[in-house]
């Protein structure tokens, strides 16, 4: 079954016959990356990287083989999908505190060990927050992940630019994009994290709707989200009705908050 293709790779589901289990498998044609080098760049260092490091609440490949001239890497299978996924299909108005709490935590303990190992991830979205069906949170997206180590020691800021899709351009930093002598850091994580907040509350993405210069010059003016507090038109007899941003009760905020963890503290704190 195909859950998702792009032009050069499609992930389908399977069934990983020696477990039993169902899998995401993607698979990517290699001959037809020879023209794409930066996408054969970002692959490999996908690949490498979910060899490397190991953590729950990281999407880690089980299996990574090659035939021929195709790639095949095996990973979990996320029932749920992405978080964009989910606002889009049964929040349109945004998830309800319960749930965004619970995402958020499992992607701050991601976070918290790629800071911890020296990388920084550099592409923290709603579409790659990920959800099981038993309720696990992971992080994907591990193909902008760069290293902050240098001749052995761990540098406070890098000045490596990626060369990023433009979509991704409203979740990135301020620090990130300005591109200058001071670089970058973990911090730029958090503020990516802070987006994602906002696009899980709202349902919208900040910036999304602005031109990319314009975008820029109101990030490096220190231009702040603002979620509203107030409904922009009156209630009436609607006032008297339980809070819900969505409207819609798919059962699956409390199927999953349900066995959320408590948090050990620390990392919050600490940014």
């Amino acid at each position: 079954m195909c859950r998702g293709f792009n032009n050069l790779s499609q992930v389908s589901m399977a069934r990983h016959t020696p477990s039993g289990r169902l899998v995401a498998v993607k698979n990517t044609n290699l001959d037809e990356c020879t023209e794409d080098e930066l996408y054969v760049y970002y692959l490999q260092n996908e690949v490498l990287r979910s060899r490397l490091f190991r953590h729950p609440n990281l999407l880690m490949s089980r299996l990574v083989f090659s035939s021929c001239c195709q790639l095949w890497v095996l990973s979990p299978l996320m029932s749920y999908g992405s978080a964009d996924s989910l606002l889009r299909s049964y929040f349109p108005d945004g998830m309800s505190e319960s749930l965004i709490a619970y995402l958020l935590y499992g992607v701050l303990r991601a976070l918290e060990y790629l800071h911890h190992m020296g990388y920084v991830h550099r592409g923290v979205k709603a579409s790659h927050v990920l959800l099981s069906a038993e309720g696990r949170v992971c992080l994907s997206g591990l193909q902008s992940v760069y290293s902050l180590m240098k001749d052995g020691k761990r540098m406070r800021a890098v000045f490596d630019m990626p060369q990023h899709s433009p979509s991704l351009l409203p979740w990135l930093s301020p620090e990130l994009l300005r591109q200058d002598l001071h670089g970058y850091g973990v911090k730029s994580d958090i503020y990516s994290l802070g987006i994602v907040v906002c696009e899980l509350v709202s349902g919208r993405v900040p910036f999304q709707d602005m031109p990319p210069t314009l975008m820029l010059l109101q990030k490096l003016r220190g231009s702040h989200c603002c979620l509203l507090d107030v409904p922009p038109y009156p209630l009436g007899d609607m006032g008297a009705l339980k809070v819900s941003r969505s409207g819609v009760d798919s059962g699956i905020g409390e199927s999953v908050v349900t066995g959320s963890l408590t948090p050990s503290g620390g990392f919050v704190g600490k940014h």
